[in-house]
């Protein structure tokens, strides 16, 4: 399954801008993946989506947001955004657990996994970013 296509974020890609084009987290996603090339843009999309199954196996197996199994996964998603695109802060995580349930189209696209895998991840990261 493919929960995020990367030609949608062509279309994002001023709203984007406009959002977060003067933080210090957007500066270093420009430097970070100036070079990258479809097949790794690719990639780390592929990356991604198995991070969100594995959120949602970890919900239908009936694990809590605050399990170890589901807090394993939150500094899963935690690594593979900083590795990849910028430094992901505990501030930075939790901004984007909230807009995965906020956005609809966020939603919408992590519960193609299963239906309340989004708030799930909320969930999951709020647990993890206050400790």
């Amino acid at each position: 399954m493919k929960t995020f296509d990367n030609k949608n974020f062509e279309n994002c890609k001023q709203e984007v801008k406009e959002k977060w084009g003067k933080t210090e987290a957007y500066k270093e996603h420009c430097e970070k993946t100036r070079d990258y090339s479809d097949d790794k843009w690719n990639t780390l999309a592929e990356a991604m989506d198995g991070i969100l199954a594995e959120f949602a196996l970890c919900l239908k197996s009936g694990k809590a947001s605050d399990s170890d199994e589901s807090q394993f996964l939150v500094k899963k998603l935690q690594k593979h955004i900083t590795d990849n695109y910028y430094n992901c802060t505990n501030e930075i995580l939790a901004g984007l657990g909230q807009m995965y349930v906020a956005d609809e189209r966020f939603r919408n696209n992590i519960d193609k996994h299963g239906e309340g895998t989004a708030e799930f991840i909320r969930d999951a990261i709020d647990c993890c970013c206050s400790k």
